[in-house]
This record gives structure tokens, sequence and C-alpha cells, in this order.
């Protein structure tokens, strides 16, 4: 059985309670379609920094930024009530990269397969590969 440190399984729960504050208890359009991707907890469990992205522009993401921070003590508050702990974290929203990345890293694919640079059936492409089982 793998062991996980503290603070990994308490940033899972975090996330996991923070998702559900912004789909339940939120009515601020600002917040409409927020994913909360991660969590990362500092080893004492007193700040969290709360990785999250939406759909949409630079603009739309510094209206949701504003949104959470505005809700930030609503949160902590619900969190605290849901999550046994001994100090609630202070909670600091950024935006996931990692999401932004992916989308980009699939348009330049998707541009050279349209541009005939690339084939989908090039050695150590999935569907390729897949093909080739069945």
């Amino acid at each position: 059985m793998k062991s996980y440190s503290r603070s990994r399984v308490m940033g899972e729960t975090v996330r996991e309670v923070i998702a559900r504050i912004l789909v339940e208890e939120s009515a601020d359009p600002r917040l409409h379609l927020v994913t909360v991707t991660g969590v990362d907890m500092s080893p004492d469990l007193r700040h969290a920094n709360v990785f999250v992205t939406t759909h949409g522009d630079e603009a739309r993401y510094r209206e949701m930024l504003e949104g959470l921070n505005s809700a930030k003590g609503r949160i902590r508050t619900l969190l605290g009530q849901a999550v046994r702990m001994k100090y609630v974290p202070e909670l600091h929203f950024r935006v996931d990269p990692a999401v932004d990345e992916a989308v980009r890293i699939g348009g330049a694919l998707r541009a050279e397969r349209e541009s005939g640079r690339v084939r989908d059936d090039e050695p150590g492409d999935i569907g390729a590969e897949e093909g080739a089982d069945a």
C-alpha cells in the first residue's frame, strides 16, 4: 500500500470540499463553471494554494480570481465546518497553467496534422497502436 504525506491527503480533501462549496453554496456569477484542479498544502497545513481554471480568456480569469478572493472568507468558514482541522488554512487562489498548456499543445498537434507534416498513422500515435491491435 502506498503511503501519502499528511499534506497530500489533506490537500485532496480540501480540493473536494472547496469544489463542492463552489457548486452548492456560491451564487456569485463570477464563480460559474470554476473547476478546482488541485490543492497544494504547506507542510504545517496552514496555507493552501488552490489551483483553479474556467473557460474563457484572461479577463475571465481575472473575474474568476476576483470572485474567489471576494468569497475567500465564506469558503474558509464552510471549509472549517466540513473538515476537522486544527487550523483552517489560509487560501491562495491560483490559475492552473496546466490546462491552458494542454489546450495549446493540442492545438499545435492538430495544426501539424492538418498541414500534412504529421500523419495519424505514424508510430507512437495512440490511434495507430489501437488500430494495430484490432
